[in-house]
């Protein structure tokens, strides 16, 4: 389907039904975990990019290997580990010989895939995660001097495991906030292991269809940006954002407390961006604070950073911002 032959007029519907044939296939796959699949496909159709956090063996991977097989796009999984170099994922400069002559040739790295998992990012070392750092802003990859675009949508997808710290390196605030949400993967409840285990032990395999390409991916994520929020709403979003800011009037007693720095503007970006999504998943053409409510939690967990305080008294970002969500009025007094 052509990118242009879309337009907000008609993309509702459409983008509500692919969305639900989207949720059907990584269902056959991947149980439960309702928040996350819908978490990452706010990234995805935002044109953002998704973090996720749990203990080994929730289906991280599986379900991201799984939202591959339901795109047709270029899929690339990368391991990072502490031996892991740039080189190894933007790719690297090697001599050809041809006819009797030597030249230069760029071989690709796995980062020049459409969608990149990146396995537990926190392994590698920082000079290898910076390298991961322009694609995910600027969309390209520099190798020897030269500028290589990375093909459209480019979506990655990392995660971490918060558990295990022994041999790692933690994420740099600059690189945290690169990415559009971060998700906690929780566990399953009785009922969803129990379907886990059937599908997992009785050899059965769940063929996954193929549901969009990536001109009509793109064409959605453009459409996003024509949904169109009031100055309101959007001042809510910029309001929450600020109040996460210690120094602000706006400011909650919880976040002066316990908060040593607040999220920066680009999360007031990822508010309204994922506020138009959720608004066209629910056939809207304009966003309301609860759509922007719903996405507050992952868009700025990641963004802000905890004090001595509360890590002394075991208080996370999360029991903060809910706080916060809870007591700031969604109109401005």
């Amino acid at each position: 389907m052509e990118t242009e032959s879309i337009s907000l007029d008609g993309v509702a519907d459409s983008f509500c039904e692919d969305y639900a044939k989207l949720r059907t296939e990584i269902a056959k796959a991947v149980v439960g975990h309702d928040e996350i699949v819908e978490g990452i496909l706010v990234c995805l159709f935002a044109g953002g990019h998704a973090l996720l956090e749990g203990v080994p063996g929730l289906g991280k991977t599986l379900l991201i290997r799984t939202l591959s097989d339901a795109l047709q796009l270029n899929f690339a999984r990368i391991q990072f580990t502490p031996d892991l170099m740039p080189a190894d994922i933007t790719g690297t400069t090697v001599v050809v010989e041809s006819g009797g002559s030597r030249e230069f040739e760029f071989r690709k790295g796995p980062l020049f895939a459409q969608m990149v998992l990146a396995d537990e990012i926190n392994r590698a070392t920082p000079k290898t995660q910076s390298a991961l750092l322009e694609a995910m802003q600027e969309k390209t990859v520099t190798v020897g001097g030269e500028t290589h675009e990375l093909e459209k949508p480019f979506f990655v997808m990392a995660t971490q495991n918060p558990i295990e710290q022994e041999g790692t390196y933690p994420l740099p605030e600059a690189q945290l906030d690169r990415f559009f949400f971060k998700l906690h993967v929780g566990y399953s409840d009785r009922t969803e292991l129990m379907e886990i285990i059937t599908k997992t032990t009785s050899g059965q395999t769940a063929t996954v269809n193929q549901i969009l390409d990536a001109e009509r991916i793109i064409a959605y994520q453009q459409a996003v940006r024509n949904v169109t929020i009031s100055d309101s709403v959007q001042d809510y979003a910029v309001r929450i954002v600020l109040a996460t800011h210690p120094e602000e009037q706006l400011a909650t007693p919880q976040v002066k407390s316990f908060l040593r720095f607040g999220a920066s503007p680009r999360a007031a970006q990822t508010l309204v961006l994922a506020g138009k999504v959720r608004a066209l998943l629910g056939a809207r053409k304009e966003v309301n604070a609860d759509d922007i409510r719903s996405s507050a939690l992952p868009a700025l967990r990641h963004r802000c950073i905890l004090n001595f305080e509360a890590e002394a008294e075991a208080v996370t970002c999360d029991d903060i911002l809910t706080n916060l969500i809870e007591t700031l009025p969604s109109t401005a007094l």
